[in-house]
């Protein structure tokens, strides 16, 4: 077996939306490529420290092009998964420039007094 037949790890990722991203930029540019452990993670996200992110597999003989090819097309940090445009001041999507993204602040007052209330309850009446 030849040695740039090697299947090796290119990168890991936490977020498998940015790890589909950045698959689909490197087969538009003529490089296979895939995904795997994603399923693992989909299953149970709890499982994502222990098997290492989702990790996008490449042949070692398409390393360095897939490093020009991302160098070339700007940075792709979790971090950055959300940017404000100034001009309009929407939340844009710094990977897709959707504006259809949002920040969802959920109210949990009623949520608290339910636990409390909850777990009251069973320090009182413990279920055996």
């Amino acid at each position: 077996m030849n040695t740039e037949d090697n299947i090796i790890t290119f990168e890991s990722y936490y977020d498998p939306m940015l790890a589909h991203i950045v698959r689909t930029r490197l087969e538009a540019n003529g490089i296979l490529c895939f995904i795997a452990d994603e399923n693992t993670i989909g299953a149970n996200p709890l499982y994502n420290q222990a098997v290492g992110g989702v990790k996008l597999k490449i042949f070692e003989r398409d390393l360095q092009k897939c490093k020009d090819i991302l160098a070339s097309e700007g940075d792709l940090h979790e971090q950055d998964h959300y940017g404000i445009n100034e001009e309009n001041t929407y939340v844009v999507c710094p990977y897709c420039a959707s504006t259809n993204v949002s920040n969802i602040i959920k109210d949990e007052s009623k949520e608290q007094w339910s636990d409390f209330l909850n777990s009251i309850v069973n320090l009182v009446n413990p279920l055996h």
